[in-house]
């Protein structure tokens, strides 16, 4: 569902991606990870045809992104690292003009978001202005949708920014739901124990670069470590966290 071959991104003569390739099969929720910019939104946004790379070549749900992003758009559901919404609208009017973008039919937009914003607790506040909204209920509303148009692939990058304990449950359950249902999941996240209890493989980059992938079992045979996330500091050479505040603080206290 989808494919990457040597792909690379350069800015200002610095390479962010260095000849990337993996594929995700039809069904996987595959989880994207790595230190500070080591190139995950860069991968998303060259994925989702919003960023062309320097070379290589990407397939999404059949279609060349690098060639023909237009025609990839309507088969995918995006939400961004930094999302934002139309605040002078309201989540119904804004449901109602994203599902237009997408040739939708009004009746069936409305249809949609009343169950969309009825699951994430939205409402009570449907036909209220977004310009009062918290962050985590316009995250809500970015993330009904990438919902809205029934797409093959998700790309979520940090989509649980701002959300409440609630909403990440919810949240988890609707992306473990979408696999189930044939949805293809790739999902960039700083929280490892998420990733690690609903992904079914992780790959992780490391200065532009895919240095591990396979399944948390395989992840940990392959470092000798019990978490994600003590095999994640071990593959990206991660300080260890106690280390690294012990001198901290043996240097203010």
């Amino acid at each position: 569902m989808i494919s990457l071959r040597n792909l690379t991104k350069n800015f200002n003569g610095k390479t962010a991606l260095k000849g990337i390739s993996f594929e995700i099969r039809q069904g996987e929720i595959c989880g994207y990870i790595g230190p500070n910019g080591a190139g995950k939104s860069t991968t998303v946004k060259i994925m989702t045809g919003i960023m062309p790379p320097t070379s290589g070549e990407v397939t999404v749900a059949g279609f060349d992104v690098v060639r023909n992003p237009e025609k990839v758009k309507p088969f995918i559901g995006y939400v961004p690292e930094t999302g934002a919404v139309f605040e002078v609208l309201t989540p119904a009017e804004y449901l109602l003009f994203a599902g237009r973008m997408q040739g939708m039919e009004d009746e069936l937009i409305r249809a949609r978001s009343v169950l969309l914003l009825d699951y994430f607790g939205l409402s009570p506040v449907a036909d209220t202005l977004m310009t009062a909204f918290s962050k985590g209920m316009k995250q809500k509303v970015i993330i009904c949708t990438a919902l809205l148009h029934n797409p093959l692939v998700y790309f979520f990058d940090e989509p649980l920014d701002g959300l409440d304990a609630h909403a990440t449950v919810l949240f988890k359950e609707l992306v473990r739901h979408l696999a189930l249902r044939g949805k293809t999941i790739f999902y960039c996240s700083h929280l490892l124990d998420i990733v690690e209890r609903i992904c079914h493989r992780i790959i992780i980059l490391k200065a532009g670069t895919v240095i591990a992938s396979g399944n948390i079992e395989e992840l940990r045979e392959l470092t000798r470590q019990e978490t994600l996330e003590d095999a994640f500091g071990v593959l990206t050479e991660s300080e260890e966290a106690e280390e690294k505040t012990v001198r901290l603080l043996d240097g203010i206290i």
